[in-house]
């Protein structure tokens, strides 16, 4: 094999990376405090089970795949992970001083799409993890979610999906992260009003992905007619506030005649009108 070519024990997708770039040093070997983290690394959470699988068996045959790395722009006489950052940590968790390395040449975008695809690639990427690493492509890099698709090798609407997880509330991210919530579950979540409500059921009863879309079609049936069973007396009065005003008007009443009247606006100029309304007749 040509000595500008990595082995393609690698995967497809890194290999095919690597033959962009210009492999400048033959130096097959590097201090363990000679590497730093990769910057542009989608993963926040490593395995701690499967690292620690993955120090005995360096502990018993090595490290098999080199570590890519790159000259650290940051930090002088250091190199920066490009992929192999598990492999790295493993290798100080073994006790070992240096471990093999291949130095090459990537630019930034370069760098995170190699950490993207060994992630993917290899099922090691949590669903956020998975849709950030997506994102950072798309802010940083320009670009779209067809780029992003056929760069990693997976269809539009997956890549579409996993970048919706990212509209959910902050608490459900951190529950995704956290692995209480699958995927498959955080899909179901989006677009939900209730959506933390649903959440927490979702954990407390431990529904399975199916059984959690089944409540949900409940839960929006369940609203669904309560709103359908609102007071005809009240719709009417509802229809004629609309009417005079112009804007969306709810109101609701429970069983001890308290309530609130809701009127949407779109605009300052709507505001002003309803203000108007009100002075005028108190």
């Amino acid at each position: 094999m040509d000595a500008n070519k990595i082995k393609k024990g690698l995967g497809r997708g890194l290999s095919s990376l690597i033959g962009e770039t210009k492999i400048e040093s033959q130096k097959n070997k590097l201090g363990i405090s000679e590497i730093v983290p990769n910057k542009y690394q989608p993963r926040k959470n490593f395995d701690e089970e499967n690292l620690n699988d993955l120090v005995n068996s360096i502990r018993e045959r090595g490290i098999i795949q080199p570590i890519i790395v790159r000259k650290s722009e940051d930090q002088i006489s250091k190199y920066e992970i490009i992929a192999g950052e598990r492999r790295w940590l493993a290798a100080q968790k073994a006790g070992l001083h240096e471990v093999p390395v291949v130095i090459t040449e990537a630019d930034d975008l370069k760098s995170l799409e190699f950490a993207i695809v060994e992630n993917v690639q290899r099922h090691d990427l949590n669903p956020l993890e998975e849709a950030q690493g997506y994102q950072r492509l798309i802010n940083e890099f320009s670009y779209d979610q067809e780029k992003v698709s056929k760069f990693i090798g997976k269809s539009r609407s997956h890549v579409a999906n996993c970048l919706r997880i990212l509209s959910l509330p902050q608490e459900i991210l951190k529950l995704i992260e956290n692995k209480k919530l699958s995927a498959g579950h955080a899909k179901i979540l989006v677009g939900l009003e209730n959506v933390i409500f649903v959440a927490n059921k979702i954990i407390e009863k431990k529904l399975s992905v199916r059984q959690a879309e089944s409540f949900v079609k409940i839960f929006k049936k369940k609203k669904s007619q309560l709103k359908r069973d609102k007071d005809p007396n009240l719709k009417q009065l509802e229809l004629s506030i609309i009417e005079k005003i112009g804007l969306n008007v709810s109101i609701k009443n429970d069983k001890n005649n308290k309530g609130q009247i809701k009127i949407e606006y779109k605009n300052l100029d709507q505001l002003n009108k309803i203000v108007e309304i009100l002075k005028a007749n108190y």
